[in-house]
């Protein structure tokens, strides 16, 4: 499914009427669209709706589902917050179906009737406004905000966008209010996914509006909402004559004396995305623990130094044993010293020794840390490579500030994934995958029970773990970003979202697959 700029949606709404579809045919099928979304949350014969009416073509979806809302037996009160048009066939149909229009927002006690009210449509403005509120817009906002502050307020459904909220940045007006639902018109907007927008917009639904498919404005659209009918259909199949020899055999590079877990961690997430074989590599020192929690997974201890990590030498062993692995995952817990920035060095480019560099490698954590260290990386010749770091880790490579990094993300991944030759994993609420070419997609996935120490080496784990199975780097990415989101908001169902730790995640994965590939 597109993700697209207030530009673009125009530009797919005027190619969608030379196609035969007009805007009032839009129109039509998004208040009808909008009003059916509604009545799925509160009903409709005997309820109470108010919809807040702007002047433009948002206000008159608002107009539509207000109609439609009436003519199913509710009660329903159409605030005019702004000017409408003095020929507005929307409001006239409004009208005879009974709905009740109140044209300023002073000529009554609006607090008053916005809290007796069971919801409200914020049917305000839409995608062509970007300047901040003022006037009567503004005042209702305030209105608006005074009566979500009671015990028992209304639900809120922001029609398309939330006022205030600007649909290619997500930057959120002072005086805007948060929504409970956001229904998007066709297409969700940039800005419905960028925080502090994605937070502000509660839960996102988008609705079909009638689009014609086909449509070149859409198609030439790079920026995609990561769904599950997508995942779905690029899963690994499981055929029932295969053989562990089938599903690939992921190479883990990982862990020190420190961080013994993110070896665990991520090895046991690949078994669980389904490799046929998980090799762990580990530090001398770190092989009898990770061997006595982890069973599954082949284990190979590595040379270690003074400090517990793996030492500069340590490469030279793995590329020996290159012709075993379908793909690597390096970097979770390996730590950060001279040493390791020569082992990941040797491990990721040696051209000399044959193998490993070929091979499609995911870098991670403490693989990135020392990644950044060195020296023109990005200009190193070797087979395919995945990064997937955090905002902090994203910033040490790039040299921007995390800030920096968080305010656009989208457009941060894109570039560098292009820049680098890499497809790029932007860890976080809503994580964003960027392949080379320029496509992104953005998982809605903001958990905050996943906010904690050793989520990411699951992730990479299972990112591997498809990897094995023959998947693309960005379809595997892709796939794993969704499945660690859907595992994450299964335990959250359970365990709520403080206290959740890693492991817990682990035996979610082949459920969530399964729960995905059955929908």
């Amino acid at each position: 499914m597109k993700i697209v700029t207030a530009a673009q949606m125009t530009a797919i709404e005027q190619a969608s009427e030379k196609a035969g579809v007009s805007t009032d045919v839009l129109m039509e099928n998004a208040g009808l669209a909008v009003a059916q979304g509604a009545r799925g949350l509160v009903g409709a014969a005997g309820v109470r709706f108010m919809v807040l009416v702007g002047p433009g073509n948002n206000g008159a979806d608002g107009l539509v589902a207000a109609r439609h809302l009436r003519r199913w037996g509710a009660e329903v009160v159409c605030f005019v917050v702004a000017g409408r048009p003095k020929i507005d066939p929307k409001m006239d149909l409004a009208l005879e179906y009974g709905v009740r229009v109140i044209d300023a927002i002073g000529t009554e006690p609006f607090e008053r009737m916005l809290s007796r009210s069971a919801l409200v449509i914020d049917a305000l403005l839409g995608t062509g406004r970007a300047r901040s509120l003022e006037g009567h817009v503004q005042e209702a906002m305030f209105c608006l905000a005074n009566v979500r502050l009671a015990q028992d307020p209304p639900k809120l459904v922001a029609l398309d966008l939330p006022t205030g909220l600007n649909p290619d940045t997500g930057k959120v007006d002072f005086s805007a209010v948060s929504c409970d639902f956001t229904f998007a018109l066709g297409y969700p907007k940039v800005g419905l996914l960028n925080f502090p927008g994605a937070e502000h917009a509660g839960e996102l639904r988008v609705l079909d509006i009638g689009v014609p498919p086909g449509l070149k404005e859409e198609s030439e659209v790079q920026l995609e909402l990561l769904d599950r009918s997508w995942v779905a259909g690029h899963l690994p199949k499981r055929p029932l004559g295969s053989h562990k020899g089938t599903f690939g055999h992921v190479l883990v590079v990982a862990g020190s004396r420190n961080y013994v877990g993110a070896a665990y961690l991520a090895s046991q997430a690949s078994v669980r995305a389904g490799a046929g074989l998980t090799t762990l590599a580990t530090p001398e020192c770190v092989y009898p623990i990770a061997a006595a929690k982890s069973t599954e997974p082949i284990h190979l201890p590595l040379p270690d130094d003074d400090e517990g990590r793996v030492s500069a030498q340590a490469a030279q062993g793995l590329h020996d044993r290159s012709r075993r692995f379908t793909n690597i995952v390096a970097g979770c817990g390996l730590g950060v010293s001279d040493g390791t920035v020569k082992f990941v060095e040797e491990l990721l480019f040696n051209q000399e020794s044959s193998g490993l560099s070929a091979l499609p490698v995911l870098v991670d954590a403490d693989g990135l840390n020392n990644l950044a260290r060195i020296e023109d990386w990005p200009e190193r010749r070797r087979g395919p490579m995945t990064l997937t770091p955090h905002p902090g880790e994203m910033a040490t490579l790039t040299g921007l500030s995390t800030p920096e990094v968080q305010a656009n993300r989208v457009a941060v991944a894109r570039e560098y994934a292009s820049r680098w030759n890499v497809t790029l994993v932007l860890k976080g609420a809503n994580t964003v995958i960027a392949e080379p070419d320029g496509t992104v997609r953005v998982a809605s996935f903001a958990n905050p029970g996943m906010a904690s120490g050793g989520t990411g080496d699951v992730l990479s784990g299972i990112i591997g773990g498809l990897m094995a199975q023959g998947l693309a780097p960005a379809v595997a990415a892709s796939c794993g970003v969704y499945l660690h989101g859907e595992a994450g908001r299964q335990v959250v169902s359970r365990l709520g979202y403080a206290g959740l730790a890693a492991s817990d995640l682990l035996l979610e994965i082949p459920v969530a697959a399964r729960r995905v590939r059955d929908s």
